[in-house]
């Protein structure tokens, strides 16, 4: 482990060492590392070829931080050479893994900064080194025994009150306690992960301001739209069913949280007898007159407030797949992805991407429920009613 003595190596040092786990940490103190773990290997970075002989992973923490004030270069040499460096010399080693330890500022949609710009640099350089099996390991504002970065603000409250805002902080944006990340490290299945980014978070369900908030949003929307806007609803429904042959309400059924199948319900957009499967395999000649306005303007989906008042489906989450949709099944039980309700519209609809492909959609859904939020989830909601995201698109 580099960088072991930050405020998160500091923390995980002893709780990997608990578990079991041999150390070798690495870094520009050694004096200071050895007062971490007693029974650790320690040395600096001159050493490091020594150091790694017989090492099963290489956890990289050593990072210039977001908060430090530094120009680009400074991030640069820290961030990226200095991680390509390691990098190199574990492989040379032939050190099974190393692992990045990234933070959310480092995704694709994340800010623009020298630390983000820096961080996704080194994840572009990690991936074109071969020979060393390589996980990036990303993380939101972490907490331990105390709170920093971010969080640090939870510090200058009374110690009654800090958990309680903690509790909305964490509702707003995802965090990841020191244990979990521990608790994911010494997983059986942790380095059966291969290459697929890994995304550790506290679990949203058990944060009852986030479940409450949700709810709201949720029951909020369900319940405007049929109070409001019934008469929209009831034009439609003439207009679909007057436009051509069929129903004006299309009853599908979805996969569920859980892997529970129910019935979906939709304006019908397509020709009634149009085979059932995923979108992307349906022709475009499929899609009526009327079908056409209602799918660029998601009037279609406006019935599935019922699905929400039902506790099937939440308005923000992954789209809910077909059963006949088997492949897509199979990458988000893998992933997890079907521990949480579906929802309306989600994080990878809004990305354009759609359900003709499953691995890149499942990683998108998988990193969803890692960076839950009511932030985010908002967000979401207005990127959905400003245009942004075509959803599933039917075959040409």
């Amino acid at each position: 482990m580099t960088g072991a003595s930050g405020f998160l190596g500091a923390q995980l040092v002893p709780m990997l060492a608990a578990a079991g786990v041999d150390l070798v940490l690495v870094g520009r103190d050694p004096a200071r590392l050895k007062s971490l773990a007693e029974n650790a290997r320690c040395g600096s970075y001159e050493e490091l070829r020594e150091l790694l002989e017989g090492v099963d992973a290489v956890m990289h923490l050593a990072v210039l931080n977001n908060t430090a004030e530094a120009s680009e270069d400074e991030f640069r040499a820290a961030n990226v050479e200095l991680t390509r460096t390691i990098a190199e010399a574990a492989r040379a080693a032939k050190v099974p893994t190393f692992i990045n330890v990234s933070s959310f500022h480092a995704l694709d949609d994340g800010p623009d900064t020298p630390y983000a710009r820096s961080k996704r640099e080194a994840i572009r350089v990690l991936s074109a080194i071969d020979g060393i099996n390589i996980v990036n390991l990303f993380l939101p504002a972490v907490h331990g025994e105390r709170f920093a970065g971010k969080l640090a603000v939870l510090e200058k409250l009374p110690k009654g009150l800090r958990r309680p805002a903690f509790a909305i902080l964490s509702a707003l944006a995802p965090t990841v306690s020191v244990k979990r990340i521990a608790g994911t490290l010494v997983s059986t299945d942790f380095f059966k992960a291969s290459d697929e980014p890994m995304f550790p978070a506290d679990p949203k369900e058990e944060n009852l301001v986030y479940r409450l908030g949700r709810g709201l949003i949720d029951y909020g929307f369900a319940l405007s739209v049929i109070l409001l806007f019934w008469w929209l609803l009831a034009i439609i429904w003439v207009l679909v069913k007057t436009g051509s042959p069929g129903p004006g309400i299309f009853a599908q059924d979805r996969v569920g949280k859980g892997g529970k199948v129910f019935v979906c319900y939709k304006f019908r957009s397509m020709a009634k007898g149009t085979k059932q499967a995923g979108t992307h395999e349906v022709s475009q000649s499929s899609v009526t007159p009327i079908g056409n306005f209602i799918r660029k303007t998601k009037i279609d989906e406006l019935p599935q407030v019922w699905n929400i008042l039902k506790g099937e489906l939440s308005l923000v989450g992954p789209r809910p797949c077909l059963p006949v949709q088997t492949e897509l099944v199979h990458e988000r039980t893998k992933r997890g992805v079907l521990t949480v309700l579906p929802g309306i519209t989600g994080l990878a609809q809004i990305k354009d991407i759609d359900m003709s492909d499953p691995v890149r959609l499942s990683k998108k859904d998988a990193e969803y429920i890692a960076r839950r939020g009511l932030l985010l989830e908002l967000k979401i909601i207005i990127a959905t009613f400003t245009g942004k995201g075509r959803g599933d698109r039917v075959a040409k």
